[in-house]
């Protein structure tokens, strides 16, 4: 059960396991990301995650090819209710900001991604718990997707670097992230024990601001393949 409040934030009640979180709207997110923030293209929109769209979010998840090479299968309700509880929380420290990702066609959700791990002082931050419904891989929306992420990482926060990261056996990712202009950087080995007990060694890319010009033109220019 989702409860949303008349006070301008909401609290949430989600089969007993959401604690109360209140969110003000708008705040400044570590000084850096206001809230609400949307980031519009022409294929996706990525509008904040907020408690009425968990349902229809949850709904979604079910697929069980979505979490083949997830150390989580958030297809599981306490799975999906930690996650998202961990990024209401994450975005009133300053530390995530979790979006859902609508197609501008159809008007409907299709997936989900983050901003987390936000560093002020550091000036980086990592894009991930990213997913979409299998029949939108390899299309537009995961291009266009990272492209509003990315220019909005590098050109209104500034951030300097910015991390990708995924499991050693999830090559159609690892592909995925080095075709957007992601930099291999190493594989941290037994970085995770999935659920079913074993390790997975983890994949780390990453962007950083001097190399960003040339990857907004390389991105730019699949879109336009994409599309065509």
């Amino acid at each position: 059960m989702y409860c949303v409040t008349a006070t301008g934030g909401y609290a949430v009640s989600f089969s007993g396991k959401f604690r109360n979180l209140i969110a003000e709207t708008p705040e400044i997110m570590s000084n850096m990301i206001t809230h609400p923030l949307t980031l519009s293209g022409r294929v996706v929109t990525l509008e904040p995650l907020e408690t009425p769209l968990l349902p229809e979010l949850e709904a979604l998840t079910q697929d069980e090819r979505i979490w083949e090479f997830y150390s989580e299968n958030y297809a599981k309700r306490e799975n999906f209710v930690e996650l998202y509880e961990k990024s209401f929380n994450g975005r009133e420290a300053g530390t995530h900001y979790a979006f859902a990702v609508r197609l501008n066609e159809t008007g409907k959700l299709i997936g989900s991604t983050q901003y987390f791990d936000i560093s002020t002082k550091h000036r980086n931050l990592e894009i991930g718990y990213t997913w979409y419904l299998p029949e939108y891989w390899g299309t537009a929306v995961n291009l266009e997707s990272k492209q509003l992420l990315l220019t909005y990482a590098f050109e209104t926060l500034r951030m300097v670097r910015v991390q990708i990261k995924t499991g050693d056996t999830n090559k159609r990712s690892q592909k995925a992230i080095a075709k957007i202009g992601g930099r291999f950087e190493g594989v941290l080995r037994k970085a995770k024990v999935m659920e079913n007990g074993q390790y997975r060694n983890t994949v780390y890319f990453s962007i950083i601001d001097e190399e960003w010009p040339a990857v907004k033109l390389h991105l730019k220019k699949l879109l336009e393949e994409k599309m065509d």
